[in-house]
């Protein structure tokens, strides 16, 4: 209430009581004309009369009768699959990357599927400027390096958050997949920012960066272990009334210990990387059969290679979300890798937006670096991903009605793998009609490891692309250097790790 007078309400129309009578009367009638549906089972179990009646339905349908004979004896995926999808989804496209990159990577039993997309798109422009037809990247060195930082992000918010309860909703999501292989492209930004890349001949793959599921194991276990001790110090340290900031010392400092344990186990299965800072050299053969040597560190030859056109800092991801307003930029809670570094960004925009930036790369010669859920109407053998692939509806008489929002509202789909388009096919009026993907599943899949993506599946199941500014429209890079993020919770499908 403020100092000034209180304004007296305005009489009510004379009419307004006879309106809301006219409404009640309206409003009973309505009720008395709908049929209250009695069920089957009045207290809600699947009752033996209840099962016999949907029996008796069912088995008067010849449909029905002819899927069980054939379904019960074979993969429903591999039998309901349309030939009809699979005719159209052919590996042909008018508009491709200039330059074809090879080999098609393998990232076996792990899943870094974020760092090989991430390295795929770099090595066009090293393999370009020195002509060669066969090199990779060093994801592992990546994968070294988030790993660890990962173990101390999740330490820092344990020690941020030691007086949430154990079982609070946030220290229960944060001591989930706490250092997963996953990741997003603003945290494979802040590991080559920081650490640079190396080809992989410098940092080979060893047992555990192809095989991730053991050393994963190990690592959360003892996180876990070290997430208690923090709590407990914190505890006692606080009921001791030691100042705050002794208290914040004190657990970064028992914190470097803990993860110097970490460390001691990622160099023990995974090797030792080179420093950012120190000189390596590399020898290589190029196309011509000519000998080539570089020598400087891993930071350097990000700089003279990987950093064009553009340096990977200036591009950023746009989402399709259409749980959420567009324009708008969003982060998630507590997500991310490097601690204090760049934090996961998205610019949410509608999917036409999404398909013309894409569009415009390829026609420019660039790879584009995306996040979908690859599980959804896909055939990993064939190379094939098509909403109309499986015909599920005419075989079992059913509708799949959830839209992409629903999807995502009802923890149906999220981001599960990041791939690279590398080419696009385009009807005479420039709508894409389907895509070109890299894949790092190996050349055992697809078209030599080469997918094809319809322009449906593209509507339904892809939520991120990365751009540099250049080929995004200004709109919505204002909206992302304006940097005004709405921060979504921390177990957000957004956050989701490719």
């Amino acid at each position: 209430m403020g100092s000034s007078s209180s304004k007296q309400l305005p009489a009510p129309a004379a009419n307004n009581n006879n309106e809301k009578r006219v409404f009640a009367a309206d409003l009973v009638a309505d009720m008395a004309s709908l049929r209250v549906a009695e069920p089957l089972s009045a207290d809600g179990s699947l009752t033996k009369s209840t099962l016999s009646s949907w029996e008796s339905e069912v088995t008067s349908d010849p449909k029905t009768v002819l899927a069980r004979t054939i379904l019960q004896h074979s993969d429903i995926s591999t039998t309901l699959t349309s030939r009809t999808a699979r005719t159209a989804d052919v590996h042909i496209f008018n508009h491709v990357v200039d330059f074809k990159t090879g080999p098609v990577t393998n990232q076996k039993s792990s899943g870094r599927c974020w760092l090989f997309a991430t390295t795929n798109v770099l090595r066009y422009p090293i393999m370009k400027a020195l002509k060669l037809d066969n090199f990779q990247l060093s994801q592992s060195y990546l994968f070294f390096w988030d790993k660890l930082n990962k173990a101390n992000y999740y330490l820092e918010l344990s020690i941020e958050h030691a007086d949430l309860p154990i079982d609070d909703r946030l220290i229960n999501h944060l001591s989930g997949d706490l250092v997963s292989d996953g990741g997003q492209w603003d945290m494979a930004v802040n590991l080559v920012e920081r650490y640079g890349v190396v080809p992989q001949a410098i940092f080979p793959e060893s047992t555990h960066s192809s095989l991730s599921g053991p050393l994963n194991a190990l690592v959360k276990t003892k996180l876990r272990e070290h997430a208690l001790i923090l709590r407990r110090l914190a505890s006692s340290l606080r009921a001791s009334f030691v100042p705050e900031e002794v208290v914040i010392s004190t657990l970064r400092s028992k914190k470097e210990g803990l993860v110097k344990e970490i460390y001691a186990i990622l160099t023990a299965t995974l090797g030792v990387p080179p420093p950012a800072d120190e000189k390596f050299t590399w020898e290589y053969i190029d196309t011509d059969g000519k000998f080539g040597k570089w020598e400087g560190t891993p930071l350097e030859f990000t700089k003279a290679f990987a950093s064009k056109p553009y340096p990977i800092s200036d591009s950023f991801s746009l989402i399709n979300d259409p749980r959420n307003p567009y324009s708008k930029l969003y982060t998630v809670d507590k997500l991310g890798n490097i601690w204090g570094a760049r934090p996961v960004l998205y610019v949410n925009t509608e999917i036409e937006n999404m398909k013309a930036v894409v569009v415009k790369m390829i026609k420019a010669g660039h790879p584009v670096f995306f996040g979908c859920d690859v599980g959804k109407f896909s055939d990993r053998l064939a190379g094939i991903m098509d909403t109309a692939l499986f015909q599920y509806e005419i075989a079992f008489d059913i509708t799949l009605g959830l839209t992409k929002a629903e999807r995502l509202q009802v923890n149906e789909s999220a981001m599960t793998h990041a791939m690279v388009i590398s080419g696009v096919h385009v009807d005479d009026n420039g709508k894409p009609l389907r895509y070109k993907v890299e894949n790092s599943w190996g050349d055992a899949s697809g078209d030599k490891g080469y997918f094809v993506m319809t322009d449906a599946w593209f509507e339904q199941f892809v939520y991120q692309i990365v751009a540099p500014k250049a080929y995004v429209p200004k709109a919505l890079v204002e909206v992302y250097d304006a940097g005004e993020a709405v921060v979504l919770p921390a177990w957000d499908p957004m956050g989701a790790l490719a």
